[in-house]
């Protein structure tokens, strides 16, 4: 599979090129191919190749559609344009969020963080008696291709029980820190039952400079039915105070959807 990548994704970025970094170890196979005649060096290098093009493919996945269709990775909805949160419950930005949203009479999806669900129950099952969707971004936040299968899987059960027991709901969307899947990552997601849900369109409200302006305008730009729009209601992982420019950028978005008469729905 040919992937081509449009460059954007910071993070991938710097994931893709560590990867890349690390090389493909030529001189050792070439060796080794020396010793044996070179069919099992090729072997070798040809599953080395494999691994490092299925680990570029995750990376890619938030920001390449064809690479996320190739993983069965969902970043699109049927319908309308779906608005979606991560990194919460957050004292301070959750509550704004979800004062507009009731005041436009629209249900969103929330990534919970398990940690900040253990530190804010009651906030977690506020969202959910709202009637959004809980879902699960993790226990901690923190990117999945750094780190060991076993620790993966260990966490996605933990968030998913501090959610369950906060909300009263056990989460059957995911999606991970930074929007990167590892191989294992997301095979142990899938393996616990949960639908990955990346999305089409973000606000980069998490930059220290941006505006609730520049937050909107990124996130309804070519805006169309079906896409999932990325935002952040905390900023426990982000510049600080950014969560206050993204409810003030929420207003501008839900305004301009009443505007377009474009609905939104929930992930099913």
């Amino acid at each position: 599979m040919a992937i081509t990548w449009d460059g954007r994704g910071s993070m991938a970025t710097r994931a893709v090129a560590r990867w890349r970094s690390r090389g493909t170890g030529a001189g050792r196979w070439r060796r080794a191919q020396w010793l044996d005649g070179g069919h099992a060096g090729r072997a070798r290098t040809e599953t080395k190749v494999i691994k490092i093009n299925a680990v570029i493919a995750h990376l890619l996945a938030p920001h390449v559609p064809r690479a996320a269709r190739a993983l069965g990775i969902q970043r699109t909805v049927a319908g309308g344009v779906a608005l979606t949160f991560d990194d919460g419950p957050h004292p301070d930005g959750t509550p704004a969020v979800l004062d507009v949203l009731d005041g436009a009479g629209i249900k969103a999806t929330f990534f919970l963080v398990g940690e900040q669900v253990e530190r804010r129950p009651a906030l977690a099952s506020e969202i959910a008696a709202r009637g959004h969707v809980v879902a699960l971004h993790g226990y901690r936040h923190r990117p999945q291709p750094v780190l060991r299968g076993r620790v993966v899987d260990d966490d996605l059960a933990r968030g998913a029980a501090a959610i369950a027991e906060a909300a009263g709901v056990e989460p059957v969307w995911h999606r991970p820190p930074y929007g990167l899947y590892s191989p294992a990552g997301l095979e142990a997601a899938c393996a616990r039952g949960l639908k990955p849900l990346l999305w089409s369109r973000w606000g980069k409200d998490w930059r220290r400079l941006t505006t609730p302006e520049r937050i909107a305008g990124r996130a309804m730009r070519d805006l169309g039915a079906g896409d999932v729009i990325l935002l952040h209601d905390a900023d426990f992982y982000s510049s600080k105070g950014s969560h206050e420019r993204t409810a003030e950028a929420l207003k501008l978005i839900v305004r301009e959807l009443k505007l377009q008469k474009t609905s939104t729905v929930l992930p099913l």
